[in-house]
């Protein structure tokens, strides 16, 4: 069974910060594939970032480039998404996953490992 378990979401008004945690098994791999996802109401699951230890790439998402923010604390088991400058478009839950490799980048399907999911709203 793999771990996926994440927090830190909440309400934030726009221009705001949020750091997201996720704590997932899948760090002790020696390769993983590891991402944030997201779904707004009526709107499809899209990757926000995601990083590849096969390919020593991080992905970001147009919309979020320069404002997000993912990093990984191999001791604690830990991938965050630091989100600043939050704007109402990033209301959505949130979710992380985990994955040997992500042949996308970012795809939804490349991920088998989820966890339940953090709303993030960003509103006055």
């Amino acid at each position: 069974q793999v771990q996926v378990v994440e927090s830190g979401g909440g309400l934030v008004k726009p221009g705001g910060s949020l750091r997201l945690s996720c704590v997932t098994s899948a760090l002790t791999w020696d390769d993983y594939a590891l991402g944030w996802f997201r779904r707004a109401p009526g709107k499809e699951r899209e990757g926000v970032s995601c990083f590849n230890t096969y390919y020593n790439k991080t992905y970001y998402a147009d919309s979020v480039k320069g404002r997000f923010a993912i990093s990984v604390d191999k001791s604690k088991k830990t991938v965050y998404l630091q989100m600043n400058s939050l704007k109402p478009d990033d209301t959505a839950v949130y979710y992380c996953a985990a994955d040997v490799y992500d042949l996308g980048p970012c795809r939804p399907a490349d991920y088998d490992y989820w966890g339940q999911g953090t709303q993030v709203t960003v509103s006055d």
